[in-house]
């Protein structure tokens, strides 16, 4: 409405020609100026009263209401000013449809849109705009005759304060959850500040909430993003040019996005994710993908005294450690108008994010989209009423498996304020399921809790998709793992023989996550390690495809030890004659070699060695146990 003082300025040609009134009318018009809005629109509605043909003080008086959060009063207004005479204020009726559209008054809304549409000299920009409006009258309406299946429940005083929390984040197996509390403070400001809130889940049961004391500070922290295992923290915090507030809060920008590790049960300093993610804008509100390589998060740009213009964007780290420069993510998620508080499901390729941009209830919606085949975004879809109302959604994070999803509302019932809230996802919205594999590592020698890193690899594709490390201190570690295929976990460390895992997910149906602890021999002769992701067909010795991973992972530890001289041992299990058996362990290990010099590696540093059915590691009673037997191994000699 601020366009309304635009013909309320002294000296301009007003709809009545009484002086006093007149008088009057600019009087209110300084104190308005003033933001003594009591006084003024006192002023006004004694000259609404006396002089009900002065067009201007309907306006402004729909414009004080509008500053006072009285809809129904700016509403009244405006209508009263605009049924006296449609073009006196043109831009009254797109103001009027968004007015309504805040009430939820979606005939009223679509009314005064249309109105618009029709007036001469109407700009495009602001004729799309009230376009937009009535897509969003057709959309709510039926939404509303449609509902969504929508049972929220608070998660309770362990979280939920009479102050305001919001934006949640949860690790993949669902056991701790980190948000953003808003207290009062009074050396802030404006009286409060952010800080962060950590909360373990123990029986069902969510633990009193604590504060991250590391990374809090005296000044606002907030809209965090914890990696699936909870190692990695990712947050919004504005510039600390003192460095008052401990760690290293120089910006780039406005706000910038810090970090932060997990160092056993507290965390590192924070850092600055450095330049080539932060820009001289705004940056806010990241999302850390489960593959530890790939953050998405918001860039704002400063326009018309505000923070406008804002799009999701999209950052790369690389094989040495460093971002790509940050690009707004391609496909059909960002408009004109304002996209933020994106969420990254642990699949990949499941976007949560809210708009304004997109056809929906009015105000910013929650929308979902999939990743496509071409490595776009698709079309969004509107998670619909009553998720969704005309007020503004945002912040929802949902589970590893898909089912739950967390938001922030002020709704009746909570504790005061925003509270979080969860509530089960119906079935079309929902991501592709994820679950996880956990456990900790150790020098199988000393028992020492070792750092290492963790690669998940898509078998057919032989691409990664996803890498972590354990702890540094616990050796705890958790990797997601989606749905739908087939993996090779493979864990190493510096000065250690690696250690592999396979997973078929192409029939995952809710199982549970797979617990796995390591143990990682240290370099030296004698040390065996079984390969578990060595393929062959049944009674073939031809490679498949899908062991390329691994043995590319041998040939790598070979490369980076040249004093390393190894035995490939063949196994098999007693299925069959010990001649047949003997004959097949022979010829795949050798197959195994042949692969390798293939590689590079000098045959001289090489051995195969057939052992037939001769050395079983498990029962030949149980087709698990001779699973086990038939195996791949080499020895450091």
């Amino acid at each position: 409405l601020a366009s309304v003082l635009s013909f309320a300025q002294p000296g301009m040609n007003y709809s009545v020609n009484d002086k006093r009134a007149i008088k009057k009318f600019e009087e209110a018009v300084a104190l308005y100026d003033q933001r003594q809005l009591t006084a003024a629109k006192k002023i006004f509605e004694s000259l609404a009263d006396s002089h009900p043909d002065f067009i201007e003080v309907k306006f402004m008086l729909a414009s004080i209401s509008s500053d006072e959060k009285d809809m129904p009063g700016a509403i009244r207004w405006l209508s009263a000013g605009l049924n006296q005479n449609e073009r006196f204020f043109v831009e009254g009726w797109l103001t009027l449809a968004e007015c309504e559209m805040s009430v939820a008054n979606y005939e009223g809304a679509e009314k005064a849109a249309a109105k618009y549409i029709q007036l001469p000299d109407v700009s495009k920009k602001k004729e799309d705009k009230a376009r937009q409006i009535l897509s969003n009258c057709v959309f709510a309406k039926e939404a509303m005759q449609y509902p969504k299946e929508f049972n929220p429940k608070n998660l309770g005083t362990s979280i939920n304060t009479p102050e305001n929390e919001y934006y949640p984040c949860l690790t993949a197996d669902g056991s701790t959850l980190l948000f953003t509390r808003q207290i009062k403070d009074p050396k802030a400001y404006t009286g409060k500040q952010e800080d962060f809130f950590i909360s373990q889940k123990d029986n069902d049961q969510w633990s009193k909430s604590v504060p991250v004391m590391e990374i809090n500070t005296p000044n606002n922290e907030g809209a965090p993003t914890l990696s699936p295992d909870g190692q990695v923290i990712i947050f919004t915090a504005c510039e600390d040019v003192t460095g008052a507030w401990g760690g290293n809060r120089q910006g780039i920008g406005s706000c910038d996005l810090f970090y932060a590790y997990r160092r056993g049960n507290s965390w590192s300093d924070s850092q600055n994710l450095g330049g080539a993610v932060n820009s001289y804008g705004w940056e806010s509100q990241p999302s850390f993908a489960a593959d530890g390589r790939t953050l998405y998060f918001v860039r704002g740009r400063f326009k018309d005294g505000g923070i406008k213009e804002q799009d999701i964007y999209v950052a790369h780290l690389t094989e040495e450690g460093a971002w790509t420069k940050p690009e707004p993510i391609p496909g059909k998620v960002n408009t004109p108008y304002e996209e933020e508080s994106v969420m990254i499901h642990p699949d990949g390729s499941t976007l949560f994010f809210s708009s304004n941009g997109h056809t929906g209830m009015g105000g910013l919606d929650i929308f979902m989209s999939r990743l496509q085949p071409d490595g776009t975004w698709g079309k969004p879809v509107n998670l619909g009423y009553p998720i969704n109302t005309h007020k503004d959604e945002n912040s929802l994070l949902v589970s590893a498996d898909g089912e739950l999803a967390f938001f922030a509302s002020d709704r009746d019932g909570g504790q005061g304020g925003l509270d979080i809230y969860s509530f089960e996802l119906y079935d079309a919205i929902r991501p592709t399921p994820v679950t996880y594999v956990n456990g900790i590592v150790k020098d199988a020698v000393t028992g020492k809790k070792l750092e290492s890193r963790f690669q998940l690899t898509d078998l057919e594709s032989g691409k990664m998709v996803a890498e972590s490390y354990s702890n540094p201190l616990s050796g705890e570690f958790l990797v997601c793992i989606p749905a739908g295929k087939d993996y090779a976990l493979s864990v190493s460390k510096e000065g250690y023989l690696f250690h592999s895992e396979n997973f078929s997910l192409k029939n995952y149906n809710r199982i549970e996550p797979f617990k796995l602890d390591v143990n990682l021999q240290p370099i030296k002769a004698g040390a065996t390690v079984v390969l578990n992701n060595i393929f062959f067909d049944s009674n073939s010795y031809t490679l498949l495809p899908t062991s390329h991973v691994e043995l590319d992972a041998l040939a790598k530890l070979l490369r980076a030890n040249p004093s390393m001289n190894i035995e490939i041992g063949g196994h098999t299990d007693n299925v069959g004659s010990d001649t047949d058996n003997q004959v097949l362990s022979e010829r795949r290990a050798a197959a195994v070699v042949q692969y390798l010099t293939g590689k590079g590696i000098e045959a001289a540093r090489l051995q195969s060695k057939g052992y037939g059915e001769t050395s079983p590691i498990d029962s030949n009673d149980t087709e698990s146990g001779r699973a086990r037997n038939r195996r791949t191994e080499f020895r450091i000699l």
